[in-house]
């Protein structure tokens, strides 16, 4: 593909997810504020894992972390500690455990504001030229 092909290529994918996301709801682009705010370790949170047959807690987070899932059916939850410091904890999910995450700090989302950051690493410098 030539180059400005790529380069028109590129622009109408970003009209295209622009024209998107105008399109979404308050609540949506708040909720995805919040969970962002989470996985970058600014929102306390507190995460309980539960033995639904006993009805007892297993255990118990309450911090700043970030939680995902992996694909061997765990709840992962990547805690920050001091210094920049950060540890794994592994939950199993089975048809027995269940877990439930309550937000509380809670945080201050602006629905208006975004960010723009360019990694210098994957800008691959090029040159136009016209063919006259």
């Amino acid at each position: 593909m030539k180059l400005k092909q790529k380069i028109a290529a590129s622009m109408c994918a970003a009209a295209l997810l622009a024209g998107g996301l105008s399109g979404c709801r308050q609540s949506d682009r708040v909720s995805a504020n919040l969970s962002k705010e989470a996985d970058n370790f600014n929102v306390t949170r507190r995460l309980v894992a539960i033995n639904t047959r006993t009805d007892k807690p297993l255990l118990e987070v309450v911090g700043n972390f970030a939680i995902s899932n992996n694909s061997s059916n765990e709840l992962v939850v990547t805690v920050e500690i001091e210094n920049g410091i950060y540890r794994k904890h592994y939950i199993y999910l089975n048809a027995w455990v269940t877990y439930t995450v309550e937000d509380v700090s809670g945080a201050f989302v602006d629905k208006y504001h975004y960010e723009v950051n360019f990694l210098p690493e994957m800008i691959v410098p090029f040159t136009i030229t016209a063919n006259d």
